[in-house]
């Protein structure tokens, strides 16, 4: 087959045009889940095929490269982003069977009934610890089924841990995002680092307080406000540190663990005057667990409790490890992906030159990160003492679970590759790219999109990261300024991603109520990349002595 080059003005050669037409499938998928309410596989099958229509027609992509990117991107959802998912919620299935969650519970309760706190521990701290060492949906898979079994309400437990995801993600899984945007640049990534590291301290620090105002409200969050200065202040000022300091691998696993052993020892020596519990949990239910949380467990049945979440833990540390990587990427199975591979050409000015656009499907099959949670799984078989049979009807069990969460998550990915290498994606960033002096103001949206149509922080840098550094060149802007904010924006649009959203239903059970999850998320995704916007914007006109050149 012929290589095919992008067309980013099909349309009667308008971009305006051409972006509004390019805008139609994610539309779609909005008014699909957000006021139609469909499932969230419907949606996603539906506006993926929307998205191929729309590519062979009006952007006359050849219906075979069509079809195959389509194949391409559910393949990409299914491995590895839906193998995270499913070895997850099979390890937290694993403790539930097991009944060790239930001392978990109560240990976590001990330290803190208050339903504040326990957000702040497991879906802002330990969470972007999480971010920091996997990435790619472990945070939110793990994080929200453990606050589900602490008998947060599922939409809530999804929600809350959606919106949490994001201050850490643009250094998550070990900083690859930041060190993909400067491989694909061609700039320095400590430098990109320390912009980052300007930006998303602010919202790192605010995180927090906005965690609590959507669960209790003002009065009730005001009541705790020494807690959420620990958690998000001790979590900004290290990432800060780290970030500008030492580079882009740890400034998430840093902050989350000072956060997370701040705030420990804090509620050690404070209290909230009153605990805080959702409207709608019985008082017998909350009188119930608190008795059961003073009950003395032992030291035995806390440490079997734990353990798995300690291996958990051990096993993602030591696959993210660079050595290890090495070690097994003789184990990689790579497909150079039929009638897509190096046959869609990206053009000026989206790509520098004519760069020929790879499609390789990699099965990682020893070397994925969903495989380092299976590993624990099976230790944690032998360590809560379960049977072999019983461990096999629980993974079964967990397959049927997550059937259609995981078709969502193969159609989002699959929509999400059409826009790329269609070109649609990169016709509405050229028409933001396009808006001159307030561009500054725009770049980070440009993230925002970018995450909405991958999921990942990393995807969104490689898709217009070097569109934000020729578009800041031509209006004289601090190149390393746009290619940050691309990142620092592409984390408020991790909370209303498809993907996301999908891992979020399905670690908590909420399967076809997507929509649900995305009404409550969308309204926190817009507000949290304009404070992106607003910083990048003083730091190009008012302070651009506060970003290294």
């Amino acid at each position: 087959m012929s290589p095919w080059h992008q067309v980013y003005y099909p349309v009667g050669g308008s971009l305006w045009l051409s972006a509004l037409v390019a805008v139609i499938p994610i539309a779609f998928f909005f008014w699909a889940l957000a006021v139609r309410r469909m499932k969230g596989h419907v949606a996603g099958l539906l506006t993926l095929l929307l998205a191929v229509i729309l590519a062979i027609i009006v952007n006359g992509m050849p219906i075979p490269m069509a079809v195959s990117t389509a194949i391409y991107g559910m393949l990409s959802g299914l491995w590895p982003i839906g193998w995270i998912v499913f070895t997850a919620v099979f390890l937290y299935n694993i403790t539930e069977e097991s009944g060790y969650f239930r001392v978990i519970r109560d240990s976590i309760t001990g330290l803190t009934g208050d339903r504040r706190m326990q957000a702040l521990l497991i879906a802002f701290s330990f969470s972007a610890f999480m971010e920091g060492s996997a990435g790619f949906g472990t945070p939110v898979a793990i994080a929200a089924a453990i606050l589900a079994g602490l008998g947060f309400n599922p939409l809530y437990a999804a929600g809350i841990c959606l919106v949490a995801n994001s201050a850490p993600v643009a250094f998550g899984a070990i900083g690859i995002p930041i060190t993909t945007a400067a491989q694909v640049t061609g700039m320095d990534a400590h430098t990109i680092s320390q912009v980052v590291g300007r930006q998303l301290p602010i919202l790192s620090l605010f995180l927090p307080f906005w965690l609590v105002l959507i669960m209790s409200g003002w009065k009730r969050t005001i009541e705790v406000l020494p807690a959420i200065l620990i958690s998000g202040g001790s979590f900004a000022i290290t990432q800060f540190l780290v970030s500008n300091f030492v580079g882009p691998e740890l400034p998430d696993i840093a902050s989350a663990f000072v956060s997370l052993i701040a705030l420990a020892l804090f509620l050690r020596v404070w209290r909230p005057k009153e605990e805080f519990h959702f409207a709608d949990e019985k008082a017998d239910a909350i009188l119930n667990q608190a008795a059961a949380a003073r009950q003395q467990h032992s030291s035995g049945d806390m440490v079997r409790a734990w353990a798995p979440w300690v291996i958990l833990t051990v096993m993602i540390i030591i696959w993210s490890l660079p050595a290890f990587k090495s070690a097994v990427a003789g184990t990689t199975i790579a497909v150079n992906w039929p009638w897509l591979n190096k046959l869609v050409v990206s053009v000026p000015p989206v790509a520098a030159k004519n760069t020929p656009m790879a499609a390789v499907w990699k099965f990682d099959w020893l070397g994925a990160t969903g495989t380092s949670i299976l590993i624990a799984s099976i230790l944690s078989m032998f360590v809560v003492g379960m049977s072999v049979g019983t461990w096999f009807k629980v993974l079964v069990r967990t397959f049927r679970q997550l059937l259609w969460p995981l078709v969502t998550i193969a159609a989002v990915l699959g929509f999400g590759h059409v826009t790329n290498y269609s070109s649609m994606s990169a016709t509405i960033a050229l028409a933001l790219a396009g808006t001159g002096v307030l561009f500054p103001l725009f770049s980070p949206v440009l993230g925002w999109l970018g995450v909405f149509l991958t999921g990942s922080d990393t995807s969104s840098n490689v898709l217009f990261g070097n569109l934000q550094k020729i578009t800041a060149q031509q209006l004289g802007l601090n190149p390393y300024l746009m290619v940050g904010a691309n990142s620092s924006g592409g984390v408020t649009g991790k909370m209303i991603s498809p993907q996301s959203i999908a891992v979020g239903a399905s670690a908590t059970g909420l399967a076809g109520r997507e929509g649900e999850i995305y009404r409550f998320t969308l309204k926190h995704s817009i507000l949290f990349v304009l404070i992106v916007s607003v910083i990048t914007m003083i730091e190009a006109y008012v302070f651009p002595g506060l970003i290294p050149k």
